[in-house]
């Protein structure tokens, strides 16, 4: 049984997501610092689609979907900011256009370990 190895185009745009995020985050914190009306949102995850013209980046905040919502507003604003930043980080002749989504993974999580901990408490599992 083989396993398939990846092309290196594969590989190359997973880095460039990881590097998309990472930037992005870090971007992020700095902005933070400045604006606190940002405080509490954590990217977890950026996405770029197949033709690498659209960055998906994924924000967590423990507030939930509500507070993204609120912060959301505030977070557009530095949206050209930050694709200026990515363009002098990123190798390449395109910069990709970012979007904001609300990363609910870390909210199912946790609801899937709760359902867990009420299961194990009741004997049930």
């Amino acid at each position: 049984m083989s396993i398939r190895s990846k092309r290196p185009s594969e590989i190359k745009h997973a880095q460039k997501e990881s590097v998309l995020a990472r930037e992005v985050a870090q971007f992020l914190v700095r902005i933070i610092q400045d604006d606190q009306r940002l405080q509490g949102l954590y990217v977890n995850r950026a996405r770029l689609s197949p033709d690498k013209g659209t960055c998906l980046v994924y924000i967590h905040t423990s507030g939930g979907l509500k507070d993204f919502e609120a912060k959301f507003q505030f977070l557009v604003v530095y949206k050209p900011s930050i694709r200026a930043s990515l363009s002098k980080t990123l190798q390449g002749r395109y910069t990709p256009q970012i979007k904001f989504l609300y990363d609910a993974a870390v909210d199912k999580t946790r609801h899937v370990d709760d359902l867990i901990d009420r299961l194990k408490e009741e004997g049930k599992l």
